[in-house]
């Protein structure tokens, strides 16, 4: 049997399936997304916070000190389907406001400063991560889009 490390994937080859990734939903689910947190989005180093949530605003897993409130969650899954709310009132993360500099049905991503954000959504979750000064916006984007790329890529 083959395993993920024999397969090449080359514009997904930084990512690495969490332990437990192919018993999903059998064993301890919070444990696989913690690992996509932890060692793809903030062990990047390109995204000082991040966080999985569900579509229903539901929270996968998140790094320490980074709480997205389900209201939070809810209305920034919301601003995937219409935006204007967002656009008007900013983005609101872990208590933080950001001014929304993208939206659409797939990315959205804000500012505050120095500081951003970025949220992508896949399948079924949406992938949020934050930036801090040491870091441009660009380099934070592309880690978030091409994760939910593999993500979308591999069913979720």
């Amino acid at each position: 049997a083959s395993s993920f490390q024999d397969l090449s994937f080359p514009e997904a080859s930084q990512f690495q399936l969490p332990v437990g990734f192919k018993d999903f939903g059998k064993t301890d689910p919070e444990m696989s997304w913690q690992s996509y947190v932890d060692n793809n989005l903030v062990g990047s180093k390109h995204c000082s916070k991040a966080a999985i949530h569900g579509l229903d605003g539901g929270k996968w897993a998140t790094s320490p000190g980074f709480t997205v409130s389900p209201t939070e969650a809810k209305t920034l899954i919301g601003g995937f389907k219409d935006p204007s709310g967002l656009r008007a009132s900013g983005i609101h993360l872990s208590g933080t406001k950001y001014l929304c500099i993208r939206a659409d049905d797939r990315s959205i991503y804000g500012k505050k400063g120095a500081t951003g954000s970025v949220a992508v959504k896949t399948g079924k979750c949406v992938l949020v991560a934050l930036y801090d000064e040491s870091t441009q916006p660009g380099q934070c984007a592309t880690v978030v889009e091409k994760l939910a790329d593999y993500l979308i890529e591999n069913g979720y």
